[in-house]
């Protein structure tokens, strides 16, 4: 994904793979960092300006107000997401004619029943896509042994060719995913973050291209598996959607609660500011900084981590959306 993408290993490291609560911590050390450098590179110092007026009293007042108005928006956002599962019997009956109806195909493809597990769903449609691509291009190699072609043969030397590209593409990108959905549990980001490996949509144009290009020189039997690993391959698509579907109300809830969990010391070390702190409640100076300052900038970072954990879930949400706004052989970026 990261060479599909042109971007830095870091970058994606930053807005996906990254723990949310180690980003959410990050940015909390460095707005402390950021408001200490300020704070004591500005002259007077902060100290100077408490005994002038208080803008503690202004700013941590102000924060008490967001962090109410924070909070109470996470309500409604997870109402929200509550509110896609909640419904009448008849859609709720809907919602399963529809899951089992995909369940069918996957089983009738598979020759077995569809697996329960997300990563085992997923792996079950790479493996038979991978199985497909490889039954179809021993299929083309094979068939001038037997004497089995039907079509033109000065055609094959390009059949051979799309075909084994095809095949070692899929199978390729299919076993790196496979590997990496070996083990991993949904309600982490593993699972998602896998899946987006696989370009399903690059290879379901590659198989049309084969078809269109080369559809008279296959046989009904490598016809057939052509038509089964594009049912594979279109098969991923929404099985991904859903997968994702299911884990960003998964991380709407997680991140609710957590912003709920945070606002509570947040709303007591903005009242404490408010009610305790004043010039003289922390005298001295450490390495040249005030200690008003140092508490100052404390108080402040963890007064923001509520919204350090909103920037750091919903930058992992948007990135994702973005990624996978098309479903289907439709590429959005310069790259594939």
């Amino acid at each position: 994904m990261r060479g599909r993408a042109g971007e830095s290993r870091v970058k994606l490291w930053l807005l996906l793979r990254a723990d949310r609560i180690v980003v959410a911590g990050v940015l909390t050390v460095l707005v402390f960092a950021a408001t200490v450098a300020i704070a004591a590179g500005i002259s007077p110092s902060l100290a100077g300006k408490v005994e002038a007026k208080d803008p503690i009293e202004t700013l941590f007042s102000a924060m008490i107000t967001a962090i109410v108005t924070g909070a109470t928006l996470v309500v409604t956002i997870g109402q929200l997401v509550l509110t896609q599962e909640n419904g009448p019997l008849g859609d709720q009956r809907d919602r399963m004619d529809g899951s089992l109806a995909v369940r069918d195909s996957v089983a009738a493809l598979l020759g077995s029943p569809a697996p329960t597990d997300p990563a085992a769903f997923l792996d079950a449609l790479l493996g038979a896509a991978s199985d497909r691509a490889d039954a179809l291009r021993e299929s083309v190699r094979d068939r001038g042994a037997d004497g089995s072609g039907e079509a033109d043969r000065r055609d094959e030397p390009a059949l051979r060719e799309d075909v084994d590209g095809l095949a070692s593409s899929v199978g390729e990108s299919a076993d790196a995913v496979r590997d990496r959905l070996d083990g991993a549990r949904f309600g982490s980001f593993d699972v998602v973050f896998a899946a987006l490996d696989f370009p399903y949509g690059r290879e379901i144009s590659r198989a049309e291209r084969v078809a269109a290009d080369h559809g008279e020189s296959l046989t009904a039997d490598e016809r057939d598996l052509l038509g089964d690993l594009t049912e594979a391959l279109s098969l991923f698509g929404p099985a991904r959607e859903h997968v994702k579907t299911l884990y960003f109300q998964w991380a709407l809830i997680d991140l609710s609660r957590l912003i709920l969990y945070a606002a509570v010391p947040a709303l007591v070390v903005a009242g404490a500011m408010v009610a305790v702190v004043d010039v003289g409640t922390f005298p001295g100076r450490t390495l040249g900084v005030d200690h008003l300052t140092l508490v100052v900038a404390g108080a402040f970072a963890v007064t923001l981590l509520p919204f350090s954990l909103f920037v750091s879930y919903v930058v992992r949400v948007l990135t994702l959306a973005k990624r996978t706004l098309a479903i289907g052989p439709l590429v959005l970026r310069d790259t594939e």
